[in-house]
């Protein structure tokens, strides 16, 4: 039996990330996307946090991962855009209220997105952005307010950007389109060791999935076509080489994905959809009806499960390029926040 959502709106700002965290230090979980912050737990209060650069149906801020970055106390949140060319971070006033202050962290050319991960395994999160012209760079917060910047693959990294246990070592490698590269013993100080692997993918998701799915104790990878038709996992063989298996063929902008247990069975599953008019409108599957879905393995595929389905005329939810999950309401269930082009919207999952 599949679980049942409640789908909720919260607002018509069509900022395409959101995250969730205890914004005020009161308890209570909020929701932050964009220019504003929602308090928690009805998301009813809305809070300015400044503005953002627009670009046509754009805003240049396409992540909203939660750090403390300057040690006060009060969690802040880190993004980056397309046009701006910046990696950011928006500082939490804390009791004082009022507007975020803005600061660069780095220049790093177009981001994507970005994405954060423990690499080195000290319990701290790292922060990466895809940029696809650019080397792959990790930024490690190594002083209140400040990060040091450290190249792991100095090629282009493409569209699209994962990080797991690919060699099976226990360590945190990276895979991109056209490969992936090894972690060394320090991701600090050693050598990281590129391997060639064309996935025939221009748009990878980012992030790309790497999970044992199968439970053979080989990571695979999951992989959608961030601006086209597709949706795969790719198994890893014995020779090193990856073979894909279709899981969606026929839906479109499967940009973000999450590798979570939404049905409570304790065993994850694959939360992702389409993101709503992605490049406006101007690719393959942009005018398809949207989809917000998860898929649960079987042991030998994946079995795909509704969670909402919408007539493109209405063009009222989908995924941007950044939603968050979260147990908004304590009752022990992820819920799904939605933001994008169609709108910011809170998916309540009220179980089986």
């Amino acid at each position: 039996m599949p679980v049942k959502f409640r789908k909720v709106w919260i607002a018509d700002e069509t900022f395409e990330s959101a995250g969730v965290f205890d914004v005020n230090n009161d308890g209570v979980l909020d929701i932050v996307s964009g220019e504003f912050w929602y308090q928690g737990p009805n998301f009813r209060t809305k809070h300015q946090i400044g503005k953002i650069g627009k670009f046509g149906e754009y805003y240049d801020d396409f992540s909203t991962i939660a750090m403390d970055v300057n040690g006060d106390g009060y969690l802040d949140f880190i993004t980056g855009g397309w046009w701006g060319g910046t990696l950011r971070w928006r500082e939490n006033p804390g009791e004082k209220g009022g507007e975020w202050p803005e600061h660069v962290i780095a220049q790093v050319g177009n981001v994507e997105t970005t994405r954060a991960w423990d690499i080195d395994g000290d319990g701290q999160l790292e922060i990466v952005p895809n940029c696809p012209g650019s080397p792959l760079v990790a930024f490690k917060r190594t002083a209140p307010g400040e990060f040091t910047a450290y190249t792991l693959y100095a090629g282009e990294q493409g569209h699209g950007l994962g990080c797991g246990d690919i060699a099976g070592n226990g360590r945190m490698d990276f895979v991109m389109r056209h490969g992936w590269v090894e972690a060394p013993a320090d991701p600090w100080t050693g050598a990281w060791t590129y391997h060639p692997f064309d996935f025939g993918i221009w748009d990878a998701s980012v992030p790309m999935l790497v999970e044992d799915i199968n439970g053979d104790g080989r990571a695979e990878i999951i992989i959608g076509h961030a601006h086209s038709y597709g949706l795969d996992w790719w198994q890893r063989e014995d020779d090193g080489t990856f073979t894909r298996h279709p899981i969606d063929p026929f839906g479109a902008q499967y940009h973000d994905l999450r590798w979570a247990d939404i049905d409570g069975d304790g065993q994850p599953e694959l939360i992702t959809g389409k993101r709503h008019r992605a490049h406006c409108g101007n690719e393959a599957g942009e005018w398809d009806d949207i989809g917000l879905y998860y898929f649960k393995w079987t042991g030998e595929n994946f079995a795909k499960q509704v969670i909402d389905y919408i007539r493109i005329e209405q063009g009222t939810g989908g995924l941007g390029i950044h939603f968050a999950l979260a147990d908004l309401r304590n009752t022990g269930r992820l819920d799904i926040v939605a933001p994008g082009k169609g709108g910011l919207y809170v998916y309540l999952n009220e179980g089986m």
